[in-house]
């Protein structure tokens, strides 16, 4: 049986969830982005509010629904492809979710948006955009490189959408080297930023 948390969307996240189920004496075969997988359901009827209190106090939660479960595997799957991988897939978004998710896209698209109120679209935005503000914080990478690891057309498309979500460009960006600008990936579309 498998279970599902919302707002799990780093490694921090797993090692919180693990010692939760710990804690809470629930016995599981394995921890992923959003999903646990465990040995024994039966017990974990008894032990889920306790499991659930715990998480709350962690910022997580256990999801119940299946559509919300649906949305946070949509949300992982772009966090784990924008933040834990070296490069974006070479096919279209929308077909790799579609194949990830085993589902159709316009469903996907038509959920995420009637739950969280904003496109699948916007939220890989964001996403892509505090990559961009992570690698050039790390100033290892130009611009020129950023811009191809995250799949923009070109420096001027990435310019305009940085811009549209942060206010600033990201040569400015650059020149204030500011760690405080950077946002909690659980909390990118919690700060109800919105592209113009």
């Amino acid at each position: 049986m498998k279970i599902h948390i919302k707002h799990m969307v780093s490694q921090r996240c797993i090692k919180v969830v693990e010692n939760a189920l710990d804690t809470s004496g629930i016995l599981y075969k394995c921890v992923n982005l959003g999903e646990v997988e465990l040995l024994e359901p039966e017990l974990f009827e008894s032990k889920k509010e306790n499991l659930n209190k715990i998480l709350l106090e962690c910022g997580l939660e256990l999801l119940y629904e299946k559509r919300m479960t649906t949305v946070e595997k949509i949300k992982n799957c772009i966090i784990e492809m924008v933040h834990n991988s070296n490069e974006l897939p070479k096919i279209k978004l929308s077909i790799y979710l579609s194949k990830k998710l085993n589902l159709n896209y316009t469903y996907l698209s038509n959920l995420f948006k009637e739950v969280t109120g904003m496109t699948i679209q916007h939220f890989i935005v964001l996403h892509k955009i505090e990559k961009a503000k992570e690698l050039i914080l790390y100033n290892e990478l130009t611009l020129n490189e950023i811009t191809h690891q995250l799949q923009y057309s070109s420096v001027a498309h990435l310019s305009t959408q940085f811009k549209q979500v942060t206010g600033i460009t990201p040569s400015h960006f650059k020149k204030v080297k500011t760690f405080k600008n950077r946002v909690f990936l659980e909390q990118i579309e919690l700060n109800n930023l919105r592209l113009a």
